[in-house]
């Protein structure tokens, strides 16, 4: 099934209606079939083939949008990048994947020059605006026929590659095939059946370079929703927009609901039609959800996933009780809880999460024995440890990679940045191990205050003091200005244990 088809099916099933709304200009979901159809055609006008690869690196838009779908369409690979990437990791990834085709914007034009000047399979960069040495976007499309046949291609061909963030080196690409993108489309919009039918709005303001926006496009066209997609995060944007739309839900990564708590004016939109807010990426700290709760409408709600299973794995049911610091149920796939051996374990036992189903990543790109780590039994390991409750709730513990050993003894970073979220003047924390001579590690918490406030890093040791077992209180404090993340918000905890 190739999932350009999404599009068409939901015209089939939804008839004709406005499904994208960006700075004020609607589209109707007959109009992105039809542009999509354009950009296919020009594509292949450029001699884009079946397999070959196309890179999409620009800011949230309709041109991103369509250029999506025509690429699926035509059998191609998408690559989606940030444009936030610097030129050495955009000629990285270039020289890595070897594309053909580059669409880009005159803003981002010197960095994809040098990355083309370093990688000879780039033929073409196709510019969404006037920009040197490139062929215009709407030059080439516009003229183009808007009829297109759709490739019949195969549930396990390839239809993305997406660069993880290089959170533990080297960005890898995640191959991601059609049926992959078709069944994690299919399993967000059958969760949220219900609660939001056809016609309720959704926004987004995830960057569709990443695999939470990229899958939360793919089920607006399965699930027959009205879309308002932002440009990118910005509070005064994403707040004006939910109350000129009638917003129903969004989803978010716990950043944005961080920056949100501490916006100085909460109620000066009108936010009234929020029901859902979903959560992931990364794990949101009970406190942040209730200070968010107690601010505006609506509910917030967990979800959980990872790029190599195209994001949006799990989610906690919108339509049933929330349960705190539950990520949910599997979406698309299936998952399950197993000791360092592989052996299933036993409901409320910490091991390590791995996910099974349709949804899963073939490999990484070029990367066989990265692949061949990766996948234990069948099943995808994703290095995040949590539990199953009775219910099948699935709850994170901690990144793998994250766990602290201090004294042979597992502490998890998570535990301590919800006890350092709850003094008051803290606005961001990420706590990590750094090497110590007498216990192996120790705790440092990095943080970011609130605006206009001061703390020592007594006053924080302190009151963790009042909280914590003196093993568990953090012996180090450092503040920083903001803690480094990835392109779609992501705390870089890597990044943190370089500064010690």
């Amino acid at each position: 099934m190739n999932v350009g088809r999404l599009i068409k099916d939901n015209i089939s099933d939804y008839g004709e209606y406005p499904l994208l709304t960006f700075e004020d200009k609607q589209y109707s979901n007959i109009e992105i079939d039809r542009w999509s159809n354009r950009v296919g055609n020009a594509l292949k006008s450029l001699g884009v083939k079946r397999g070959d690869r196309v890179v999409i690196q620009l800011p949230n838009c309709p041109e991103v949008v369509v250029s999506f779908v025509g690429i699926f369409k035509i059998g191609a690979v998408v690559i989606p990048l940030s444009f936030l990437y610097t030129a050495e990791e955009t000629a990285y990834i270039y020289q890595d994947s070897t594309p053909v085709v580059v669409i880009s914007a005159a803003e981002f034009i010197e960095r994809v020059s040098a990355g083309k000047a370093a990688t000879p399979s780039i033929k073409h960069v196709v510019s969404v605006d006037e920009a040197p040495d490139t062929l215009l976007f709407r030059d080439i499309v516009d003229k183009k026929s808007d009829k297109l046949e759709i490739e019949d291609t195969r549930d396990d061909e390839l239809a993305a590659l997406l660069y993880t963030a290089g959170t533990t080196g080297r960005p890898k690409g995640v191959m991601l095939p059609h049926g992959a993108l078709y069944a994690n489309a299919e399993g967000q919009a059958e969760t949220l059946k219900g609660p939001l039918m056809h016609g309720d709005t959704v926004l987004s303001s995830l960057p569709l370079s990443h695999s939470y926006g990229m899958s939360t496009m793919n089920a607006m066209f399965y699930g027959g929703s009205r879309w308002v997609l932002v440009r990118w995060f910005d509070t005064d944007l994403i707040f004006e927009a939910i109350q000129k739309h009638r917003v129903k839900l969004t989803a978010q990564v716990p950043t944005m609901f961080v920056y949100q708590n501490i916006y100085p004016e909460p109620k000066k939109y009108d936010l009234s039609s929020m029901k859902f807010w979903v959560s992931g990426s990364a794990p949101l700290t009970e406190d942040t959800r209730k200070e968010f709760e107690s601010k505006y409408p609506g509910k917030v709600y967990q979800g959980w996933g990872l790029t190599e299973a195209v994001a949006n794995n799990c989610a906690c049911p919108v339509d049933r009780p929330y349960k705190p610091g539950s990520i949910g149920k599997p979406m698309g796939g299936k998952m399950r809880v197993v000791d360092e051996s592989g052996k299933p374990l036993n409901v409320g036992e910490v091991g390590e999460l791995m996910v099974g189903g349709p949804v899963v990543m073939q490999g990484y790109w070029n990367k066989p024995e990265e692949t061949k780590e990766a996948f234990q039994g069948g099943w995808l390991r994703t290095g995040d440890m949590g539990y199953m409750d009775e219910d099948g709730y699935f709850f994170i513990v901690e990144r793998k990679k994250n766990m602290i050993i201090k004294a042979g003894e597992n502490i998890f970073p998570s535990e301590i940045e919800e006890v350092v979220y709850q003094y008051p003047k803290v606005s961001e924390a990420a706590v990590v191990g750094v090497p110590d001579q007498k216990y192996g590690e120790e705790l440092k918490a990095f943080i970011v205050l609130k605006s206009d406030e001061k703390a020592t890093e007594q006053e924080v040791i302190d009151f963790c003091k009042g909280k914590l077992t003196s093993f568990k209180t953090p012996k180090y404090v450092q503040f920083l200005d903001s803690l480094p993340k990835d392109p779609v918000g992501k705390t870089l905890y890597k990044e943190l244990r370089k500064m010690g």
